[in-house]
């Protein structure tokens, strides 16, 4: 079975720095994009960084470009993300995604269990 599992979140100061991890497993890993996605309360999920299987290409949204850097490991099979400059805005439940694509099928969504971070002095 797939699963994606997440830990590092945490509470930190602003300006603090944090990285998450995503354990992922049942599946093959270095062949999908794997994404970072964050949900605050009253908020919509919104999409935070993605990454080719290979690594080789990267995204970020706005609000965290310079700040965020995703980077996996295709032998362990981890997909990471460090956040650095944390601003309270950044306050949010950080979840890891990715979509499994195949031919003549529906795609299906795989979601870890979330990990919540949040900026406070």
């Amino acid at each position: 079975q797939v699963q994606l599992v997440e830990s590092g979140g945490g509470l930190v100061h602003p300006g603090g720095s944090l990285r998450l991890s995503c354990a992922a497993s049942g599946f093959t890993f270095s062949t999908y994009a794997m994404n970072w996605y964050r949900q605050a309360p009253g908020k919509e999920r919104e999409l935070v960084a993605t990454i080719t299987s290979n690594g080789g290409r990267t995204s970020y949204a706005d609000s965290v470009k310079g700040r965020f850097t995703i980077s996996r490991d295709n032998v362990k099979n981890m997909v990471y993300l460090q956040m650095n400059s944390l601003k309270p805005e950044d306050t949010a439940v950080y979840y890891c995604y990715t979509k499994r694509i195949r031919v003549g099928e529906r795609p299906y969504d795989y979601w870890g269990q979330g990990t919540q971070v949040t900026v406070s002095s």
